[in-house]
């Protein structure tokens, strides 16, 4: 979200686009309420599905673009035979588009990317009435969904889209499995902080999509991690291992991943256990990391890995899509 609005806000430098956003949907369809796409004169950013239904998008945004008449647009998915569909999906999808332009917009995607920036949260409210123009309310009043997504809602006069901060992954150990795993969590939505007592390995050369890279003592990195809520171990040794989950079982979070092998996961609870750590507290931790896909090199892992993390937040089941 952070990086589609800092992208729009270099955008709207060369000129006024079009901010699509879709705001409801029925049935099976290739987006979520909440999806955006800018439309400029001579290229788009983001997506809202793709196909024939975006190209419509499209072509009513560049017409919105020329005339400033804000309006909705119906991309129909259904496949039935007796309407003109733009795809087989199954559902449909209203879209709100609106001119973004001039000296209000820059200065509401000045505020949006502030709050995000700093981890905060606001809600974008963007009115359906011809006159009105979007606009901030500042902090966190919008309930989220359990899959971790902004709860948006699509009322009879305005849409309301609560604007919150990426989630942090936060890499324990900086060795050859951190590098595929922070390049492939930042890829899909995550702010990376990698933590290592090895200042050779913790460096931002090696990690350049991470937010930040802590080169310290290993209790000493964690305790400036700001209490993230998704945590993966990929520690060099069993010894790193307890180190760190003694600190952060402290914590409530929503993922600790540890990786090993089944009996470095067994020695690391057994010792846990002895010190008195509750089983339950141990069976929350995900251990060994990832999801069965087979994997064996370090960029493969990161791929299990990153399934595990798309699943806790999303709520998904880790099966086969075609079961």
């Amino acid at each position: 979200m952070l990086e589609f609005y800092q992208q729009m806000a270099q955008a709207l430098q060369q000129g006024a686009a079009v901010l699509a956003t879709v705001v409801s949907v029925t049935g099976s369809v290739p987006r979520e309420i909440g999806a955006k796409m800018l439309v400029c004169r001579d290229r788009t950013i983001g997506t809202v599905g793709g196909g024939a239904g975006e190209a419509k998008v499209i072509r009513q945004a560049l017409e919105v673009l020329a005339t400033g008449e804000k309006q909705f647009v119906e991309v129909d998915l259904s496949g039935a035979l007796q309407r003109e569909t733009q795809g087989v999906c199954g559902g449909t999808m209203q879209l709100w588009l609106e001119r973004w332009g001039g000296d209000d917009a820059v200065k509401n995607l000045s505020q949006i990317i502030s709050i995000l920036s700093r981890g905060e949260c606001g809600t974008l409210v963007t009115p359906f009435s011809g006159d009105l123009q979007p606009y901030l309310e500042v902090g966190d009043n919008e309930p989220h969904s359990p899959q971790g997504l902004p709860k948006a809602r699509h009322k009879e006069a305005a849409f309301r889209e609560c604007l919150i901060p990426l989630p942090t992954l936060l890499i324990v150990g900086a060795g050859h499995v951190a590098v595929p795993l922070a390049a492939m969590a930042a890829m899909i939505g995550f702010r990376v902080t990698v933590v290592d007592d090895r200042a050779e390995f913790a460096t931002r050369e090696r990690f350049p999509q991470a937010a930040a890279v802590v080169a310290q003592p290993l209790t000493l990195a964690l305790k400036c991690a700001r209490n993230p809520q998704y945590i993966a171990l990929v520690t060099r040794g069993i010894q790193h291992d307890l180190e760190a989950l003694r600190f952060l079982l402290q914590k409530p979070a929503k993922y600790i991943g540890m990786i090993g092998s089944r009996k470095r996961v067994r020695m690391v609870h057994q010792q846990l256990q002895q010190e008195g750590y509750p089983p339950e507290v141990l069976a929350s931790i995900y251990a060994p990391i990832g999801l069965d896909i087979g994997a064996l090199t370090p960029g493969e892992i990161a791929v299990s890995i990153c399934a595990e993390l798309i699943k806790v937040r999303r709520g998904g089941t880790g099966k086969s899509l075609s079961n």
